[in-house]
């Protein structure tokens, strides 16, 4: 495979999902967790995505119990807890796995492209209209920061 976009998945109902849907747009890949320090970012992606969906923007939501079993739900509680808490209308996708030997082909993809493992819940991947990895995010970097923002800014206005 030589772009994210060549992959299918599937999404947190269950359906099967091309991620060639995704090609002309830019994507934020982030591995995600219900039970987690981290979790208020989902506030931060979802004003994100609002902010610039309609300039082709998406982002990539993989519900993953990789770390701390942070993430111990079914795909039905994940999908409630996000639009209860945190109005998420991005798009989001089955538990899958981000390190090990079960790692998911997608997270394969992301993470020997970028030389990046997966070192925590909300890391994120940056990925290009072609479907190319750009950038890789620690769980660090927030949703709102400057420096985020500007790489997706540079990417859609390409």
């Amino acid at each position: 495979m030589s772009t994210l976009y060549d992959f299918k998945i599937t999404n947190i109902d269950g359906q099967p999902v091309d991620l060639a849907q995704y090609k002309g747009k830019v994507a934020l890949v982030v591995n995600v967790a219900s039970k987690c320090g981290y979790t208020k970012q989902y506030k931060g992606l979802e004003s994100l995505y609002r902010e610039y969906k309609d300039k082709g923007f998406e982002i990539l939501g993989f519900p993953s119990n990789d770390f701390g079993a942070q993430e111990p739900g079914t795909e039905a509680e994940i999908k409630s807890f996000c639009s209860l808490s945190y109005d998420v209308t991005f798009d989001m996708f089955s538990k899958v796995k981000v390190k090990g030997a079960d790692m998911t082909d997608a997270y394969k993809y992301l993470t020997e492209t970028t030389g990046s493992q997966v070192q925590w819940n909300f890391n994120k991947f940056l990925v290009d209209k072609e479907g190319k990895v750009v950038k890789y995010y620690p769980s660090s970097v927030a949703p709102e920061d400057a420096g985020l923002r500007q790489d997706i800014e540079s990417l859609l206005s390409k």
